[in-house]
């Protein structure tokens, strides 16, 4: 699963580089070219058929992140084995995808860091990082890494300038990103002018040591197996193993040392002129080593006993593990804190309520004054109210004893009333005694009553029938009532339909007319043209034959104002026919037409006459 997050990690760079609209969506053909490309570098088969199957439906259309974690699980990540592939090779894939889009420094400066070094801090912003998306890195991870690399520079951090930069808006919900980490790592404000090449090394050394999970590396003196000769050898630890190589550059592997639970170090006495000598015990083996002073075999033997109990825990790596206290310590610190603020919040609040408390009391005092004088005010107020009182009470007295007195002669009244009562009550009580009579009789008559309502019951119940039978034809008369209302519905609709249909067709007459009216006027247009160029045609006729006729020795030319008669046909040309007027005001407008042309040819004969007639 951390394998898996890590990768995850790097493709998600790769695929929202794809997405050069931000729009959370990728075409389908950059995803099969993504696909292809991991599969290459992860060292798994490639199925181009699977992704047509698993986005069938999306056939055109881009597709979403959440649409493609599910192909990359199930096609790509599943079938990842580790040790099978470099993650270096998935992660300078997805650098060089994203790098195109988003990594633009600027060429011309001269702290700019070379493009490998950039590669490396993106892959440790990546490693350090939060576990959510869109990836960010908190502001002490961005401390810790850059005190490693200055560490690995021989320099300490300068606190001001990342504090500095940290006030600026390169950071994201109080977070870095890391296009705004590398920018801050190109503008020199954390090197401060040291040598690119330290740079370069430092950085590389942090990296091989966060990335590559190497915890330590050096030259020791190691002792051989078999000859028993010492020689000086570069070592390179890791939490599953200790490999060791002819020089720094690791290409030529001597050996690995494989570290479990059996493991331990311990440190020797000096001997074979070796000095600050350590060994390491497996199961089978047991190696010796030599280190260049004290603190040096201390750090190694730390770092192997590190080795071993992270093998034991089951951990793969240490910078993991590192980073995950470090999360929960800043969780801690954050739960502290809110802690620290609520209990703030709530001494403020506790501040609050005796301020409360103590402006109530004051009022409380001033309401009690307050009191103390409307106390005065009404005692006073009371005691001109008792003598009042007292005063009303003896005249209440002068009128109650006169009262009294009217009252005994009230009494005397009251008691004759009360035996003319007594005689009313015996009255009642013999009235009482007819009504109970009286009820007797209606009890009796209610009974007869009851009788005479069984009877009518029964010829209720026989009305009943009869009245069911009643209903029946009643709803035999309202089927055959509402089946007329059809029928009669229907022939309503019909007339209806027949009357749209004469209405229609009235429309079309009326249309037809319109359209007669139209050719009838465009017939007498045309006869109209058709006789003036008749006319024309029998004028230029008569010129043509007039200067067709030779002329005769002696003979002279008419003059132009000479008068000539001429004389035209008076029958029309037999190829034009005359349409018969279908109605008196078609004639009429025919008549007015033939008048019309006549005017014209008169004009046209005058003019022809006089020489003038106008071409056409």
């Amino acid at each position: 699963m951390e394998l898996r997050a890590e990768l995850l990690k790097s493709i998600w760079y790769g695929f929202t580089a794809l997405d050069l609209e931000k729009s959370g969506k990728v075409s389908k053909s950059q995803l099969k070219v993504l696909s292809h490309n991991l599969c290459t570098v992860l060292s798994i088969p490639h199925d181009p058929v699977a992704l047509e199957e698993h986005f069938r439906d999306d056939d055109d259309g881009p597709v979403s992140s959440q649409g493609y974690m599910p192909y990359l699980n199930k096609y790509i990540l599943d079938k990842v084995e580790e040790g099978c592939f470099k993650k270096e090779d998935v992660d300078e894939l997805c650098w060089t995808l994203t790098a195109k889009k988003n990594y633009r420094p600027d060429r011309s400066s001269e702290t700019l860091l070379p493009e490998k070094d950039a590669f490396r801090l993106w892959c440790l912003f990546n490693f350090l990082s939060e576990d959510k998306y869109p990836l960010v890195m908190v502001p002490d991870e961005v401390e810790y890494l850059l005190k490693k690399i200055c560490m690995a520079m021989g320099t300490e951090l300068n606190c001001g300038e990342l504090e500095e930069f940290l006030s600026q808006d390169a950071m994201q919900q109080n977070n870095f990103i890391v296009w705004a980490f590398l920018e801050m790592m190109n503008s020199g404000r954390i090197t401060r002018g040291m040598d690119k090449s330290i740079v370069s090394m430092a950085i590389e050394e942090v990296y091989r040591e966060i990335a590559g999970d190497i915890l330590k590396e050096g030259y020791l003196w190691k002792k051989g197996q078999l000859r028993r000769n010492w020689k000086e050898r570069w070592f390179t630890l890791r939490p599953s193993n200790l490999a060791y190589y002819t020089c720094e550059a690791r290409k030529d592997c001597q050996g690995n040392i494989a570290l479990d639970a059996n493991c331990c170090v311990e440190i020797v006495s000096d001997r074979d002129g070796k000095r600050c000598m350590f060994c390491l015990k497996t199961f089978s083996k047991t190696y010796e080593m030599s280190a260049s002073d004290t603190k040096q075999r201390q750090e190694w033997t730390t770092a192997i006993q590190i080795a071993i109990r992270l093998h034991v825990e089951g951990k793969t790596s240490l910078h993991k593990d590192l980073k995950l206290k470090r999360r929960e310590q800043r969780e801690q610190r954050e739960k502290r804190r809110q802690a620290k603020e609520e209990e703030l919040q709530r001494l403020r609040a506790l501040q609050e309520e005796r301020e409360r408390k103590l402006v109530e009391l004051e009022l409380l005092k001033e309401a009690q004054r307050q009191a103390q004088v409307l106390m005065e005010q009404d005692e006073q107020r009371r005691r001109q109210q008792h003598e009042e009182l007292q005063q009303a009470l003896e005249v209440q007295l002068r009128e109650a004893e006169q009262a009294r007195t009217s009252m005994q002669a009230e009494m005397v009244l009251k008691e004759e009333e009360a035996e003319k009562q007594r005689k009313r009550i015996q009255e009642l009580e013999e009235m009482q005694k007819r009504l109970e009579e009286a009820l007797q009789q209606e009890i009796k008559a209610r009974r007869d009553e009851e009788a005479f309502r069984y009877a009518q019951a029964g010829l209720l119940a026989e009305e009943e029938e009869k009245m069911k039978a009643l209903m029946a034809l009643q709803e035999e008369q309202e089927e055959y009532i509402l089946k007329t209302q059809r029928e009669k519905q229907e022939l309503k609709q019909e007339m209806e339909n027949k009357s749209q249909s004469l209405v229609e067709a009235q429309k079309q007459l009326q249309e037809v007319r319109a359209n007669r009216h139209r050719v009838e006027q465009d017939v007498v247009t045309a006869q109209r043209k058709l006789f003036q160029a008749s006319t024309n045609v029998k004028h230029w006729n008569v010129q043509m034959v007039r200067l067709m006729r030779p002329i005769g020795p002696g003979e002279k030319k008419p003059s132009l104002g000479s008068s000539c008669t001429v004389q035209l046909p008076t029958q029309r040309d037999p190829g034009l026919h005359r349409i018969r007027p279908r109605s008196g005001r078609d004639e009429e407008s025919k008549e007015n037409v033939k008048n019309n042309a006549g005017c014209e040819e008169e004009k046209h004969l005058s003019k022809s006459s006089n020489g003038d007639m106008d071409i056409p």
